[in-house]
């Protein structure tokens, strides 16, 4: 697989709201079948960027060191991970290497 399929892999995001200090509530998102990582804030749609943020560098960074994330489902084929990665500000992150496959980026 390429590094595009791993980042159109649709995970299972877990949204928990929870009440914080002084009763404002709090939203956390992660992404738990591809690791421990999650955002938090008051903001529903910029906590969903920051965790985006989170799973394409835990993607990039778990390919590189040669340890694949899981693949609990096949790649979405609509999906852009171009335009996403731009759109999030990680274009620097995967710019060269999406069409690379995991043995590729074990090396880049």
């Amino acid at each position: 697989m390429k590094l595009r399929e791993y980042l159109s892999i649709p995970y299972i995001l877990e949204a928990q709201p929870y009440e914080g200090q002084q009763g404002q509530w709090v939203r956390r998102l992660s992404y738990p079948e591809l690791g421990d990582f999650s955002a938090e804030g008051q903001d529903v749609e910029q906590v969903f960027l920051e965790v985006e943020r989170l799973r394409y560098a835990e993607i990039v960074r778990r390919l590189k060191a040669g340890d694949p994330p899981p693949v609990p489902r096949a790649p979405l084929e609509t999906a852009d991970p171009a335009w996403w990665a731009n759109f999030l500000g990680l274009s620097g992150l995967v710019n060269g290497l999406l069409d690379k496959n995991a043995n590729e980026l074990i090396s880049a």
